[in-house]
């Protein structure tokens, strides 16, 4: 299988996430994997919405290998594209296109790969393929696919996550936790602001008191220390009304060890009872001790790979690799993708052909190593 023309196949069918649709593409990579004679499964989390688990199983001892990817792209942005994002044209050792590097090129050299070992994978462990929709907006699909569907995944000995890495392993990323906060108040006369309750002067007091939220004590050796950034505040109708309500987002990037349920429960006590608190996006850090044994040989295949020793590091963005640890039995998990970091959810987003080549051909060494 052309790994390359497979992508070219993925680009040609939009999936932009919002408003998100991943039926054409769910259901076309469901035959190809049908034809690779792939046991599939769709799973539909909401209308037009689609995971898509495919499963080769293994006569040999030991568990399959694991991968995942998403079929949801960003949306174009507002700035006029050079090329077409759905042609998927090719120039200067570059293909183009939505998703090519956010990660249909992933998705293609997996499934690339396991095409060139359908024989040793079947006298061997076998393998899954985990495809999501709805991850650019919060891992939506992976998690209603664990929530929903938990008798479709399987123990993994290891899961590779194909996102953008120029084909670099990482062994880990913060967690997201994504929060809205709304203040109620009374709304008044702006000429008798004394018979209202303005709900901006109790959301900038959270705000405020959020600001002295201590992240500081919450530090790891490679991901750093955790952050905070308020993103967004929404409030008032007109200037001559004292505002009833007020809303605001805030972005927490937690590090292993953190636990978002605690987190929430110490930042309500912060708020005091005056701020209502919604999670927007919620998912967990993700970290594989780069000395477990599985790391350590997929670090050395990287290393011979790429001709240099490898530096252990974490990506800056989440995956939906953290929300499949438990389904898949909490494998070490690697990231690891053809696709160009800096080109996620860009204008004129391209993906080396080169790099996608090299994906397919470092993957196929991955997995004749044989994890079990």
């Amino acid at each position: 299988m052309d790994a390359i023309e497979l992508t070219k196949e993925l680009i040609r069918i939009p999936s932009v996430n919002p408003p998100g649709d991943e039926t054409a593409c769910a259901n076309y990579l469901a035959g190809v994997l049908d034809r690779l004679g792939f046991a599939t499964q769709l799973h539909s989390f909401g209308p037009g919405r689609f995971n898509l688990v495919a499963q080769l199983a293994g006569n040999g001892a030991g568990r399959p290998i694991g991968f995942t990817g998403h079929l949801d792209t960003v949306p174009l942005g507002a700035a006029p594209w050079s090329f077409d994002p759905f042609a998927a044209e090719e120039h200067d050792g570059k293909l183009y296109g939505r998703g090519t590097s956010d990660m249909k090129a992933g998705i293609a050299c997996f499934i690339a790969a396991c095409s060139r070992m359908l024989g040793e994978l079947k006298s061997g462990g076998g393998v899954q393929l985990l495809l999501t929709g709805g991850e650019e907006t919060g891992c939506d699909g992976a998690r209603a696919l664990a929530e929903a569907r938990p008798e479709l995944f399987t123990e993994l000995a290891l899961l590779i996550v194909g996102e953008p890495t120029s084909n670099y392993p990482y062994v880990g990323h913060k967690g997201a936790l994504w929060m809205r906060g709304t203040a109620a108040g009374k709304t008044a006369h702006g000429s008798m602001p004394e018979h209202g309750d303005n709900a901006i002067y109790k959301a900038t007091r959270a705000i405020d008191r959020l600001r002295g939220f201590d992240l500081d004590g919450n530090e790891h050796p490679l991901m750093g220390r955790s952050t905070m950034n308020v993103g967004t505040f929404r409030a008032g109708l007109n200037i001559n009304s004292v505002p009833d309500k007020a809303e605001f987002e805030f972005d927490i990037r937690t590090v292993p060890g953190m636990d978002h349920r605690c987190l929430c429960t110490q930042l309500k006590s912060v708020f005091a009872g005056e701020i209502d608190l919604d999670p927007i996006v919620d998912v967990p850090p993700l970290y594989s001790e780069v000395n477990h044994p599985v790391i350590q040989r997929i670090l050395s295949v990287c290393s011979d790979f790429h001709g240099e020793p490898i530096t252990p590091r974490a990506v800056s963005y989440f995956t939906d690799g953290s929300v499949l640890l438990p389904p898949t039995g909490h494998p070490p998990t690697i990231i690891l993708g053809p696709g160009e970091p800096q080109m996620a959810h860009q204008t004129d987003e391209y993906c080396y052909t080169a790099r996608i080549q090299e994906g397919v051909n470092l993957y196929q060494a991955l997995l004749e190593q044989g994890f079990e």
